[in-house]
């Protein structure tokens, strides 16, 4: 018996798919589609596959190599983009995607808005600024690496150093992606720069801080505070050369250099040394070149300056004929010179004869004393007027004057000692009447003799008189005065119709005991 066929079409698998495909284009046809770029990958076609993705869905997307080379825009990961294009689908691996004609940004992603708001922050501080960059060294001696031990980015560095200029290297192993990679970085970079200079491992001159490249999320790790505030504050020179030269991170813009690659940072890092020593030896060659050329040029301006000097015989011609002249005119000069020096001796010996010395002398000698009598005569007179005056003084300072003044001066001193006691004794007596009226006065004012007369005065616990029924409330303490003393007392009750407000509200806190043998007033 044979098998009932089935009236259900039967379709190849090409067909199934074109079907698909062709109802899909007819469908959406261009449309618009909003997302945030997820993985991005750039194979040697040209063309560009990537991943737009939202919180519930991914939608793998094309650019064909010849739209990719127009777009104004390079799609980057973790960026919010608007893609235009249609929805087709891809048969061979039975997947829909989107052909991507347009891309425009939409604003960034969660990730990129984060950055960038960290980003930011770490600008405010002067973290990023220039004035903080330094100087790298122009041939350091060790070069300190944080990077991952087995990646190929240490290889790549070790390899192009050794080519360049081979020199000690130290490698501080770290992880360079997951969730401890920024901490350990920033603890390498801290690491190197808190060696001694003298100690037994080598402090670095310079620093690279080196990745492979790699999506944001891979890359995130060199965005974290930690890591950009130690690059920041490192005091060796820093390079950073994190992922691929499109490739940017935070300590890219803490770092004195950012390098493109890790292998640009090596680059960077030293020079070629058959360079160096190239232009060394050009150095070398251009100044001896240099040296020559320029002993040549002295040596070709001092002859020229040579000859256009005068000849030696030239020049001491006129000085030879002014000595000449000189020294046909000294002989006549020396022998008039003399004659005039013999004339002026003469003259001053007739001037110096013995006889008149003596008679000078005998002139000076006859001034001499009568200048001495003249001085003794004055001085005889100066004299005899002192003694004159010490005589009249003398004579006014005699005991039994000097007596009499002192009788004197003693009867004045006792007649105002006598006034001074009058004044004094009148002063007293009228002050003392003065104050005596005052006190009859207060004593006439004085409630102490109302007291005399059995008054009393009754005070409250603050020692306040009170002057009405309305200041007394039942079991109030209160203090009485009489014209011998004081005691305390308490209110027992309130007179008949008499209504005290502040009672209602003014409430004791304690009752004092009442002292032993004591009534109520009331």
């Amino acid at each position: 018996m044979s098998e009932a066929k089935s009236n259900v079409a039967e379709f190849s698998v090409s067909e199934i798919s074109f079907s698909i495909k062709k109802t899909m284009e007819d469908t959406f046809g261009y449309v618009r589609v909003r997302g945030e770029l997820g993985r991005i990958s750039r194979p040697g076609s040209g063309h560009i596959y990537l991943d737009l993705k939202d919180d519930r869905a991914v939608l793998s997307g094309v650019i064909w190599r010849g739209v990719a080379s127009k777009l104004k825009i390079q799609p980057e990961q973790g960026l919010e983009v608007i893609a235009t294009g249609k929805i087709t689908t891809f048969p061979g691996q039975s997947k829909y995607q989107m052909v991507i004609d347009a891309l425009e940004p939409a604003g960034a992603g969660a990730l990129m808005a984060l950055l960038e708001e960290r980003k930011k922050k770490l600008t405010a501080e002067g973290l990023f600024a220039s004035g903080r960059k330094k100087s790298l060294p122009g041939l350091p001696r060790v070069i300190g690496v944080v990077t991952s031990p087995t990646g190929a980015v240490i290889r790549d560095i070790l390899h192009r150093i050794s080519d360049r200029f081979p020199l000690h290297m130290l490698v501080w192993p770290v992880r360079v992606q997951g969730e401890t990679s920024g901490a350990e970085v920033a603890n390498g970079i801290r690491g190197f720069n808190a060696l001694p200079q003298d100690g037994p491992i080598a402090r670095p001159d310079l620093l690279i801080v080196a990745r492979g490249g790699g999506s944001i999320e891979d890359l995130w790790g060199f965005n974290e505070e930690a890591v950009v505030r130690a690059a920041a504050d490192s005091d060796i020179p820093l390079i950073s050369a994190v992922g691929h030269e499109t490739d940017w991170t935070l300590i890219d813009l803490a770092a004195d250099v950012r390098a493109p690659t890790p292998t640009g940072a090596a680059e960077i890092a030293v020079p070629v040394k058959a360079d160096l020593m190239g232009m060394t030896d050009d150095l070398s060659r251009r100044l001896l070149s240099g040296l020559n050329r320029l002993v040549s040029n002295r040596r070709t301006e001092l002859r020229a300056a040579g000859a256009a000097l005068p000849a030696l015989r030239d020049l001491l011609a006129l000085p030879q004929q002014r000595f000449d002249t000189a020294a046909n005119g000294l002989e006549r000069g020396l022998i008039v010179n003399t004659r005039h020096h013999r004339t002026a001796y003469q003259n001053a010996a007739a001037r110096h004869a013995p006889y008149l010395l003596t008679r000078m002398t005998r002139q000076a000698k006859e001034r001499l004393l009568q200048e001495a009598d003249r001085q003794n005569r004055a001085l005889r007179t100066t004299i005899s007027q002192k003694r004159q005056g010490l005589d009249a003084v003398a004579a006014r300072l005699t005991p039994s004057r000097l007596s009499q003044q002192m009788l004197v001066n003693t009867e004045r001193l006792g007649g105002l000692s006598d006034r001074l006691v009058r004044a004094l004794d009148g002063r007293i007596s009228r002050e003392r009447d003065r104050l005596q009226a005052v006190g009859g006065l207060l004593q006439s004012l004085s409630y102490k003799d109302v007291l005399a007369r059995g008054y009393a005065v009754v005070r409250d616990d603050k020692g306040q008189p009170i002057q009405s029924t309305e200041d007394v409330s039942s079991g109030m303490a209160l203090s009485i005065e009489v014209s011998d003393g004081s005691f305390g007392a308490v209110a027992a009750g309130i007179p008949p119709g008499k209504s005290h407000p502040k009672s209602k509200t003014k409430k004791a806190t304690s009752q004092p005991s009442k002292p032993e043998g004591q009534g109520s007033l009331f």
